[in-house]
């Protein structure tokens, strides 16, 4: 019988191994041997519930996308230089959830490398270079795409094609005015790269605005910062990795809530449910220019093992009637959610849709992020079998966004717990 090591041997050995670059969750890091739907199951059997990891969006290791997978690796898996049909197939009922204007996909491994792929078919498209992320927007780890992702921290040095503008901060901002501010953002960063003599090439944002702290009401305000950079001669991307396949509930797309047709969508993790799978999805016409300059190649990109998990996804998002499921639970949660900060103060705002449901903490009632709260109340639900995480530039918003099978029971679950450590953390 295999004895598991205990964590501070893995750690150790992990640190020898591969080096201090990598991260940990928790103060007490997790050693995680097996997952099932919205459960990970410890060294030691110890089950936690899942409310964090968007990346396996159908659940852990779901028995279709796990078949799916199987079945295919044991026929063919090579690359795109040759014909085959499920590339295709999934390609075309890819593009069936998207408007009719968006017409081509490209397949890539990561939401990285369709980020940095966007930009460089924006750049083509545009002949501008100038790139508009927010101000603590997360794109990706490429060299060209972590300049554009002030979230990895100080040691990230923005390119200087780069410009940066405030989230749209509904906890702060009237909704009747979030679309202005933001889009008033937008046109000040324009005008700063026309004065250092650029244009810009796109606008760049994760369209529930994630890494930021979670922003998506009211639907539509997106849309008045998206026609100012058009007017710009620049693109909008939609950054669809962690708000798409319907985690909001209401549409399969975040921009879709907004009322906007992108000009790219870029995809990633949940895909595949794990599954090494992400892509871009672009207007036939913004594609073209950049096709006439160079070939495009991905050796693992919409390779059939990859799609084959892909079309499992969506078979099971369909046959399980997840997005239904994303908004009757994500509604209850919120509404939980809501009646705790009604009995705890430092819960300052709940915000979200479907399934991904942001929890701002605050000091006080001038709103001061409660950043060490945060961490305290992460570890003490860890510590209690629930896992979820903390985002924002201040760290003080609880990101919640589990697998799209969450029932409500773990709702119940997940709210009952953080009742209780909420309790436990403020000494009551």
């Amino acid at each position: 019988m295999h004895i598991a090591a205990p964590n501070e041997t893995l750690m150790a050995r992990r640190a020898r191994l591969l080096g201090p670059a990598y991260r940990l969750f928790y103060e007490e890091p997790l050693h995680i041997v097996r997952g099932e739907g919205a459960w990970l199951y410890d060294a030691d059997g110890r089950r936690y519930l899942d409310a964090y990891n968007n990346v396996a969006s159908v659940g852990h290791c779901h028995p279709h996308v796990v078949d799916a997978i199987a079945r295919q690796a044991a026929v063919l898996n090579t690359h795109t230089r040759y014909l085959h049909e499920g590339i295709l197939d999934y390609a075309d009922r890819l593009l069936a959830t998207m408007p009719a204007e968006i017409g081509h996909t490209i397949f890539t491994c990561t939401g990285s490398e369709a980020n940095d792929l966007a930009m460089r078919i924006a750049r083509a498209c545009t002949g501008n270079d100038g790139l508009i992320v927010t101000r603590f927007a997360y794109h990706g780890v490429t060299e060209s795409i972590a300049t554009a992702s002030p979230a990895l921290g100080q040691y990230i040095t923005l390119g200087n094609h780069v410009r940066t503008v405030a989230a749209p901060d509904s906890y702060r901002i009237p909704p009747e005015r979030l679309g202005a501010v933001f889009a008033d953002g937008v046109r000040a960063a324009i005008e700063d790269l026309r004065a250092h003599g650029m244009r810009p090439a796109a606008l760049l944002v994760d369209t529930v605005f994630s890494s930021d702290g979670i922003y998506l009401d009211p639907p539509g305000f997106l849309r008045e910062a998206v026609e100012a950079v058009r007017a710009a001669g620049g693109l909008f991307i939609a950054d669809e990795v962690q708000p798409g396949l319907g985690r909001t509930g209401d549409a399969c797309w975040g921009f879709q809530r907004h009322g906007l047709v992108p000009d790219l969508v870029t995809m990633g993790k949940p895909m595949g449910n794990g599954h090494p799978l992400a892509g871009l999805a672009v207007r036939p016409e913004v594609l073209a220019p950049f096709a006439r300059q160079c070939r495009y190649f991905n050796t693992f990109g919409g390779n059939p093992v990859s799609v084959a998990a892909g079309m499992a996804v969506l078979d099971v998002i369909e046959r399980e009637q997840l997005r239904a499921n994303v908004r009757q639970v994500g509604e209850h949660l919120r509404a939980r959610l809501r009646q705790l900060a009604t009995r705890h103060p430092r819960i300052g705002d709940v915000r979200g849709a479907g399934l991904f449901v942001g929890v701002e903490l605050v000091d006080d009632a001038a709103g001061t992020p409660a950043t060490a709260l945060a961490q305290r109340i992460v570890n003490g639900m860890r510590r209690r079998g629930v896992l979820l995480n903390a985002t924002g530039p201040d760290v003080n918003i609880l990101k919640i966004r589990p697998p799209m099978v969450f029932s409500m029971a773990q709702a119940d679950l997940l709210t009952d717990t953080l009742d209780a450590v909420m309790n436990e953390v403020a000494g009551r």
